[in-house]
């Protein structure tokens, strides 16, 4: 019975998403300079432009820090969070997180 109870509770765990810990309002305040590339609920309607919308906060948390600490190569990303605290990449990545996610529908040409 305890290796049965020990299972169901690893497995709850692991399909569990990660969270960063993020403050979802303040991470609103400080996405307006995203607005412009991913759109204001990070639904970017640019085709190269990532959605950022209704992703894990965890993924979104360490795409932001890797670009921070240059594990992730983008001058433009780059130059974006060179000036924000590990906190503020949490607030981002929570805000995003939680914004409901469009599906982009693309219908080849008759």
């Amino acid at each position: 019975m305890k290796q049965l109870l020990a299972i169901a509770l690893l497995s709850a765990v692991c399909s569990a998403p990660a969270f960063a810990g993020g403050d979802p309002a303040a991470g609103k305040e400080k996405s307006a300079v995203c607005a412009g590339c991913h759109g204001v609920d990070g639904n970017s309607s640019i085709g190269a432009n990532p959605r950022l919308a209704g992703q894990y906060e965890s993924y979104l948390y360490h795409a932001l820090k890797e670009y921070k600490e240059g594990r992730r190569q983008s001058l433009l990303m780059a130059g974006m969070v060179a000036n924000l605290s590990d906190e503020d990449l949490k607030d981002l990545a929570a805000y995003f997180a939680n914004q409901e996610g469009e599906v982009l529908l693309v219908l080849p040409d008759d």
